[in-house]
């Protein structure tokens, strides 16, 4: 952003027939673009913690039942009740196999 050396306003740009120019809109001050100048600005993403359940800590205290995992089929499994929804509805049940190779995690049906 460039501001108006006269009165402080930001200026404007308006394409020109000849050239673009900066312009002010209180004031007839007027500056022409000679040479084209572009910055590329890399994103750069924010590290989002992908497991919304608390982490390993939370998996680690968690409950303990008595399923079958879909997957492997190993007998125990974690369990973390979510309230998913604002409405006054049931909280959901998550599971998390314990067997160490699997971890499979599902939602409870």
């Amino acid at each position: 952003m460039l501001f108006c050396p006269l009165c402080a306003n930001m200026l404007l740009v308006e394409p020109d027939i000849t050239d673009t120019r900066f312009y002010c809109q209180t004031c007839p001050y007027v500056f022409h673009i000679k040479n084209k100048v572009v910055t590329k600005v890399p994103l750069v993403r924010k590290v989002v913690d992908s497991d919304v359940f608390g982490g390993e800590e939370a998996w680690k205290s968690a409950d303990q039942v008595e399923v079958e995992c879909p997957v492997c089929h190993h007998k125990r499994a974690g369990i973390i009740d979510i309230q998913v929804s604002l409405a006054p509805e049931p909280k959901t049940s998550f599971l998390r196999c314990r067997n160490p190779s699997c971890e499979h995690q599902w939602q409870k049906k």
